[in-house]
């Protein structure tokens, strides 16, 4: 990327000048990091919310660009393509752009503690000691007002690839739904509803909370080989048409979810295990 940023600026006939002294300290004198949240106010639904997004942080050694600048330029086009309309949605639709995702879905993690769900504090000694992603789940799950008037949550956090489809995360309710939005989009590749449970994004925190949260399939290219987490992780590496169709696809949900009678279909409430039930009575 140094030499092809280099060989642009020369092209566009700028002056190039260089000089590169670099010191770099990790410390934790302001720990906190911000969500970027914009929406579009809903109309006779407008306390229903349809949520998407992806992930601002990115890791130190390349600049980001596949992982997740591409998410986040794709949800960002997907509402810019909505406005552009003029789209009157029944629901709210929110943007999320969220950051610590790769400290352990920090930002999405404390959106739905706030919003929807939370649990309570573990009083295990060993369990404590470990970053909250990594924790087993405590009871009771307690929702809000919120949690009954999110419909779903998009993300979009693989790469700079099309998308080719959805996961919807064991939800078998949504498959018939999806199927018919991919629908015409199958022109442009995208065809797939699968049943799988998919993770280690910013969809998770909702689905752990019985939230519809959704990641969309996409095309690998060399995101899991070259780019992911590595210094090859610069803006040539990302794929503009491919960008381009993600978005299409991405407001096109959206777009449905806002607008249809009912809120999207939800899998059951997660329960605690019967063993724990019993000892918290």
């Amino acid at each position: 990327e140094h030499y092809n940023r280099l060989v642009r600026f020369v092209k566009d006939e700028k002056k190039v000048e260089l000089l590169i002294d670099v010191k770099s300290a990790f410390h934790e004198d302001d720990p906190k990091g911000y969500n970027v949240i914009a929406e579009i106010p809903g109309t006779s639904k407008k306390r229903e919310v349809v949520m998407l997004g992806g992930h601002l942080d990115s890791w130190h050694t390349g600049t980001g660009a596949t992982d997740n600048a591409s998410g986040v330029s794709v949800a960002m086009e997907a509402v810019r393509i909505l406005k552009a309309i003029g789209v009157k949605p029944k629901r709210t639709i929110r943007i999320a752009l969220w950051t610590g995702e790769e400290q352990g879905l920090l930002g999405s993690r404390g959106y739905v503690e706030k919003h929807f769900a939370s649990r309570p504090e573990t009083t295990d000694e060993e369990q404590s000691k470990l970053p909250k992603w990594l924790r087993k789940a405590t009871w009771p799950l307690n929702t809000t007002k919120g949690h009954e008037q999110l419909s779903a949550y998009y993300n979009l956090d693989n790469g700079s690839g099309r998308i080719r489809g959805i996961y919807t995360q064991e939800n078998a309710a949504v498959k018939p739904i999806f199927e018919a939005w991919l629908k015409p989009f199958h022109d442009v590749g995208a065809d797939t509803v699968s049943l799988r449970n998919t993770g280690s994004t910013d969809h998770v925190p909702f689905d752990s909370v019985g939230l519809p949260g959704f990641q969309y399939i996409q095309d690998q290219l060399e995101y899991f080989t070259r780019t992911h987490h590595s210094h090859l992780d610069v803006f040539d590496r990302v794929q503009r048409d491919d960008l381009m169709q993600s978005a299409v696809v991405m407001a096109s949900f959206v777009y449905h979810t806002a607008m249809r009678d009912e809120l999207m279909p939800r899998k059951p409430l997660p329960r605690a295990p019967k063993e724990e039930a019993t000892t918290n009575e």
